[in-house]
């Protein structure tokens, strides 16, 4: 006998178990062999390896749809736990679309139509713009390729970075030194690394330098070799700051630069490197730009509506 955990944590429990777990209940009798337990922010199962992958499966297809309609009710769930093909059909091209094993045993995949095209001009580009609103899954996505790219030994090291541009808000009032003042700033890199990498390998990696999470102002100067890139908030950057980026691309180098350009937090005067970027470099051979839109969104369902009333 073998078992499964698969993590739900981004999620609320409430919308995948059901109401007193009767959506867990149809998925028991969807698969009387296995016994499925709840436990919070996962659902564990236990019997036959063949069995169990067939869960899974199934279960993380129950998750694509909740996260695209919002919804998970008892008619959803019989549909596709009879169906044999997935919801999201995969780009040509992607093969597997499980991109990291993460902790728990949660897949990270690419979820969308777009997110798999990010995962295939990566492959096809060493330089790949993703532009998108928020919750899009651009970061996360990004971070996954990185980690893919190390564990397969493609690359050496992962380098992520922000522009520290303070969003409305002041870093000089924090305590501590600047890595301390900073570290708040660039968490959403270390939550994304912490979904896809053991705790204690994290910790081993960002101490020896495979891992590297840090400002932008720190690259210049910087020749990365042997490296996978990401330059986050690329928004945040001026046109100086994005050419000095791009230009630390050193040999066998991967570089991914996300950002949404409706949330740019620079000076009104002040022109987005991101934005700027695009009328300089589209069309470029071994470049590319990948956008994303609310129907990539993967975040609670309230943020598609949000976004959508702030576009009005």
């Amino acid at each position: 006998m073998s078992e499964k955990i698969i993590s739900i944590e981004s999620h609320h429990p409430l919308d995948v178990f059901g109401a007193n777990d009767q959506n867990l209940d149809l998925m028991r009798q969807f698969f009387p062999k296995l016994k499925i337990f709840s436990r919070d922010n996962f659902v564990k199962a236990i019997g036959e390896e063949s069995t169990l992958l067939q869960f899974e499966e199934k279960f993380l297809m129950l998750l694509v749809h909740l996260d695209k309609f919002g919804k998970l009710n008892r008619n959803d769930i019989s549909h596709l736990l009879e169906n044999e093909e997935p919801e999201l059909p995969e780009t040509p091209g992607t093969g597997n679309d499980v991109l990291v094993h993460g902790k728990n045993g949660m897949l990270v995949r690419a979820r969308t139509v777009n997110q798999r095209k990010m995962v295939e001009s990566v492959e096809n580009n060493d330089l790949v713009f993703a532009i998108g609103p928020a919750g899009t899954g651009k970061t996360y996505t990004a971070v996954a390729l990185a980690v893919r790219a190390l564990k397969n030994k493609e690359i050496q090291r992962i380098i992520l970075t922000r522009p520290a541009v303070e969003a409305g808000e002041s870093l000089g009032f924090l305590p501590g030194d600047l890595k301390e003042k900073l570290d708040p700033y660039l968490q959403p890199l270390y939550d994304a690394l912490k979904d896809m990498v053991p705790p204690q390998r994290l910790l081993s990696y960002i101490d020896d330098g495979t891992i590297e999470i840090a400002p932008l102002a720190f690259m210049r100067g910087r020749t990365l070799n042997n490296a996978f890139a990401i330059l986050d908030e690329a928004q945040n950057t001026t046109p100086n700051q994005m050419k000095m980026f791009l230009t630390r691309m050193g040999t066998a180098a991967k570089f991914i630069v996300t950002g949404d350009i409706t949330q740019v937090d620079l000076p009104k005067h002040q022109t987005s490197g991101l934005i700027h970027v695009q009328s300089i470099l589209t069309g470029v051979p071994g470049i590319d730009f990948v956008y994303l839109d609310q129907n990539d969104i993967i975040r609670h369902k309230l943020v598609i509506r949000i976004i959508e009333a702030y576009g009005k």
